[in-house]
């Protein structure tokens, strides 16, 4: 009696080889790094505004979450709360009710910075100078005040000459306009860094807020320059963020920031808990990426910037894919 031959056992599935789990293992890997990661800071305070005239781009998300991660490893750093909305403030913890001495004193009362400042409850490393409600009529208000255009700038001079704690970042989080707010953010400025969504509009309105920068330059601040551009709410699952990346790398190539910042849940959920996502959730993906972004622009201000063309790694890429899990 014959019998029908037998075929060959496939071979059995194994979940370490599934995508899901080689991004956990990547997302791991990344995690121990920043773990190992020691940084010294210069002595020098470096001013940055986070400016970007579109809205829902991740300004504020970034302006707290760097600020988090920099005051994570050592750093000391002071956030400027310029949105009337106070989304920063909110944030980090701070309360911003319309009787707290805010960065409205400040622009139009000449208050001292010092009177303001608030210390995160997230670090004692993380400063804060919150905003109000009532910021929203300053734009108006400001408009008859003398040096206008300088009044934040000549309120964080006094502060850093006069203030024994030395600060080694500020982080200004400016309003979706090019208004008086955003222009006193660009008088106190050394840098200026703009996050840029993923999306089809990422460039639009990019070379009207480059022009205003120009003109600060020309007329109010000499010293300040575009220094960093981070990329927010990556997709790698999907073609059109992959091109929005590469275009912005070609124009920019010394000024993007290797990191990319994936569309995160967790990024998402944190403010609601007054927190930002690096208190929240530190090992998920999204608190990791704004970790290697800090680690990065610390690293930059010994190095230079980078003047070489990166790509997003695959780890960064599928990102999004692995906060699922995380």
């Amino acid at each position: 009696m014959t019998h029908p031959e037998e075929s060959p056992a496939s071979a059995p599935f194994s979940l370490d080889d599934s995508p899901i789990m080689r991004e956990l293992a990547d997302l791991t890997a990344r995690r121990k790094v920043l773990d190992g990661v020691d940084l010294t800071f210069s002595g020098k305070t470096r001013v940055f505004t986070v400016s970007n005239q579109k809205g829902g781009v991740g300004k504020t998300t970034t302006t707290v979450n760097v600020a988090a991660a920099l005051a994570s490893v050592g750093a000391r750093v002071l956030v400027i709360d310029l949105d009337p909305q106070g989304n920063a403030s909110t944030a980090l913890g701070v309360p911003h009710t319309a009787d707290i001495p805010s960065v409205y004193d400040v622009l139009i009362d000449e208050f001292p910075l010092a009177d303001i400042i608030q210390v995160s409850p997230e670090s004692p490393n993380l400063l804060c100078a919150p905003s109000t409600i009532h910021l929203a009529g300053a734009e108006i208000e400001l408009v008859s005040q003398v040096a206008r255009e300088h009044r934040l700038k000549t309120a964080l001079d006094d502060y850093l000459a006069t203030h024994p704690e030395h600060l080694d970042f500020v982080l200004i989080d400016c309003p979706p306009s090019l208004g008086l707010l955003t222009i006193n953010a660009f008088t106190a400025a050394n840098e200026l860094m703009i996050p840029i969504q993923c999306e089809y509009y990422a460039l639009e309105g990019l070379s009207q807020l480059l022009g205003t920068v120009r003109m600060i330059q020309k007329h109010l601040n000499p010293t300040l320059h575009l220094s960093t551009i981070l990329l927010t709410m990556y997709d790698g699952r999907t073609r059109l963020a992959q091109q929005v990346a590469e275009e912005v790398r070609q124009h920019f190539p010394a000024e993007v920031l290797k990191t990319v910042i994936p569309r995160s849940v967790r990024v998402s959920e944190a403010p609601s808990f007054g927190q930002t996502v690096i208190a929240y959730d530190g090992q998920s993906a999204g608190a990791v990426a704004y970790r290697e972004a800090a680690v990065e622009l610390a690293r930059r201000a010994a190095a230079g910037p980078d003047t070489s063309e990166p790509e997003p790694t695959q780890a960064q890429a599928s990102a999004t894919e692995s906060e699922g899990v995380s």
